[in-house]
């Protein structure tokens, strides 16, 4: 059976070959009805447009990167696959490079990707991006690190974590250890300072019991686990009662932490995580996190990349807004 082409889906759909290719590139000229009806004709028939001969002809490659820090990062897998499958929603692939957080190797998968006539290009920045300088005319997207002067989508890290603190004083605790992320992490800075303030403003209504617990660690799961001794490692009357790590790996490493040191989850300990990654719901006991809507950030993200969506004015992002996910790890604490 010979290949079908675009000139029997026309004659068929009773149009002209350019209608067909304006419906292929979602082109928003077209009826919905219309559209409607091509669609069906293009599923019936299986016909499969020719992507390197229409990039050839100066059209769109449907084509989407991605560069990201790290791929084993379980947050950033997850961004991937929501964003692949929003691509998807719209007719278009993707290509996922890693920079492995280095400001070089990521000025060389954005040209990578420049080179293969990608339709735009979803970005999340090295931390030590202040070297990166983009190129012009091609559309990028800032996704979760922020970078000053250019469109960004992100969850509310600030707002998140002061919602989690809020959650654990709530629940009646008073002393309430914080495992930030590295200092040069824009997300962890950010998620540092939703700590401060809710600490802050919670010392105002009722006094905490001490200054506020910091350990500074990577966002990884042994990171987790030393932090986590860090904190622990002091009397059971100065200890925290309640530890929020800023991501879900750190938090199951805390977690570890305590089940060494025979410190039962949450009848002596509340342990709470950020981002909602599926390894969350599978601890034991289940924990509590804070969800950052990544599907919403992905499809966002290619929504604006493709103008299906206005892009957000330089220098103020779309934040989206957290949850908690309840899980088995907090509680109110015991007395001293």
């Amino acid at each position: 059976m010979s290949k079908v082409g675009i000139r029997e889906v026309a004659k068929l759909a009773g149009v002209s070959t350019g209608t067909v290719s304006r419906v292929l590139n979602d082109h928003p000229s077209v009826t919905k009805e219309l559209r409607a009806r091509v669609t069906a004709i293009i599923k019936d028939l299986g016909y499969t447009p020719d992507a390197s001969a229409r990039s050839m002809r100066g059209k769109v490659s449907r084509l989407i990167g991605i560069v990201i820090p790290d791929l084993t990062n379980p947050f950033f897998a997850e961004l991937v696959q929501s964003a692949e499958q929003a691509a998807a929603n719209h007719g278009y692939n993707i290509i996922v490079m890693t920079s492995f957080d280095h400001a070089a190797k990521e000025a060389d998968r954005i040209k990578q990707l420049t080179s293969r006539k990608v339709d735009g290009i979803m970005l999340v920045p090295s931390n030590d991006f202040h070297t990166l300088k983009l190129p012009k005319g091609l559309p990028i997207v800032v996704v979760d690190r922020l970078m000053p002067g250019y469109s960004g989508i992100a969850a509310d890290h600030r707002n998140g974590v002061r919602l989690g603190v809020e959650h654990l004083l709530q629940l009646g605790h008073r002393r309430i250890g914080f495992i930030s992320g590295p200092g040069h992490s824009v997300p962890a800075n950010d998620r540092l300072r939703g700590y401060l303030d809710a600490i802050e403003q919670a010392d105002d209504r009722t006094p905490m019991a001490g200054p506020p617990l910091i350990a500074e660690a990577a966002f990884d799961y042994e990171s987790g686990r030393s932090a986590g001794n860090y904190l622990l490692a002091r009397a059971r009357n100065e200890r925290p009662t309640a530890i929020f790590a800023s991501s879900d790996q750190q938090a199951i490493g805390c977690m570890r932490a305590a089940h060494d040191l025979g410190i039962p989850i949450p009848a002596a300990l509340s342990i709470l995580g950020f981002d909602g990654i599926p390894l969350a719901s599978m601890t034991t006991p289940r924990l509590t996190t804070v969800k950052q809507p990544i599907q919403d950030i992905a499809a966002a993200a290619v929504a604006v990349l493709l103008n299906k969506q206005t892009a957000p004015d330089l220098d103020n992002p779309i934040l989206f807004g957290c949850e908690i996910l309840k899980g088995e790890t907090t509680a109110p604490p015991q007395p001293d």
